[in-house]
């Protein structure tokens, strides 16, 4: 009626994800729908991979933090496991996976619950539609990317792109918008170490924050 496209309803679901990033709420949708999803990121396990006990540690830190509420922690945490049924969704999504070695040494909820994230990470590196990598610190300033981004492929072959600063969050349907991004994670797929050096050092790392 408007002539406005999509914005009303991405405004409403930005707003229906209210502790959540603006554009958020966009992305999951769009998430849910995937063929591909190429994800990378920074400093924690992306979400679609973490346990129940990592993501309840960082929500339960943010709470402490005054970042969001308790009811603000639950959203995000049903969100989540909403999310992950992506995972064994029929037919699943290719998943391609880049994390920064920083994910699996910064230890998130005590050792315990950090083990068992990673002994995760090598459950899902096994499946048949999951790449799973580390772009590790001797990298240096080869990795093309420095900020969280997600990419996935939607029904009608169209990729769009999320991606997140601290406070923001931007979602993409542009393709002169989403080309570069999409560029620079092929790039860091070529740099970053295969799957089973990742795993190996996935598994190292396991072991020696026992």
């Amino acid at each position: 009626m408007f002539d406005t496209g999509t914005k009303f309803t991405n405004l409403f679901l930005d707003v229906r994800a209210s502790s959540l990033l603006q554009g958020f709420g966009q992305y999951v949708a769009e998430e849910a729908k995937a063929l591909e999803l190429r994800m990378f990121e920074v400093g924690i396990i992306p979400g679609l991979l973490q346990t129940p006990e990592y993501a309840a540690a960082l929500t339960t830190a943010a709470v402490n933090r005054g970042s969001i509420t308790e009811a603000q922690a639950g959203e995000r945490l049903r969100v989540l496991a909403g999310r992950q049924r992506l995972l064994v969704r029929q037919p699943a999504p290719q998943l391609y996976a880049i994390l920064d070695e920083s994910c699996i040494r910064r230890v998130v909820g005590g050792h315990q619950v950090m083990v068992d994230q990673l002994d995760r990470l090598v459950e899902v590196a096994a499946l048949p539609h999951v790449t799973l990598q580390i772009a590790p610190f001797s990298m240096g300033e080869a990795r093309s990317l420095n900020l969280p981004v997600y990419l996935p492929v939607l029904p009608d072959r169209s990729v769009a792109a999320y991606s997140e600063a601290a406070q923001q969050g931007w979602f993409e349907r542009d393709p002169a918008e989403v080309q570069p991004l999409l560029t620079a994670y092929h790039h860091l797929q070529v740099e970053a170490l295969p799957q089973a050096p990742s795993v190996a050092l996935i598994s190292k790392v396991r072991e020696e924050i026992q």
